[in-house]
């Protein structure tokens, strides 16, 4: 079977590190790609087409990670927000206590969801920055 056939490995190896990083008493990091379609963030916190979100258990609600998303109620400024991340747009995740963590390579299956969801109307989806941790 041909890679581009396979499942993407981002969500498996996602789910690994934040266990990882919980299971030695870190803090979960990740680092988005706000230009991916379906990325629902606070806009006021994007800095160059990126936010760094917490997703620790002690600071997000109704956390629900699946192949497809992480999805959360997290509170910005004071205001609770629906946070809502495509698999697609997680460039890395980190322990914020050391920086250790894991930055995610393109995959081709994102490639192909992308270039089907640029095909419809009123949606595009660039092209991933290269991974760069900001603290």
């Amino acid at each position: 079977m041909e890679l581009e056939q396979m499942t993407p490995r981002r969500p498996y190896l996602f789910r690994a590190f934040y266990d990882w990083i919980l299971d030695n008493d870190l803090t979960p990091y990740i680092v988005v790609n706000t230009s991916v379609y379906g990325v629902l963030v606070p806009q006021e916190f994007i800095q160059n087409n990126q936010i760094v979100l917490n997703i620790a258990p002690q600071s997000v609600g109704q956390y629900l990670a699946t192949n497809e998303q992480i999805e959360f109620n997290a509170r910005f400024s004071g205001v609770p927000q629906h946070i809502v991340v495509p698999m697609a747009a997680i460039e890395a995740i980190y322990a914020r206590e050391n920086g250790v963590g894991m930055g995610f390579e393109d995959e081709p299956q994102y490639s192909i969801q992308s270039e089907s969801l640029s095909s419809q109307p009123k949606q595009s989806k660039s092209k991933p920055n290269p991974f760069r941790v900001v603290k």
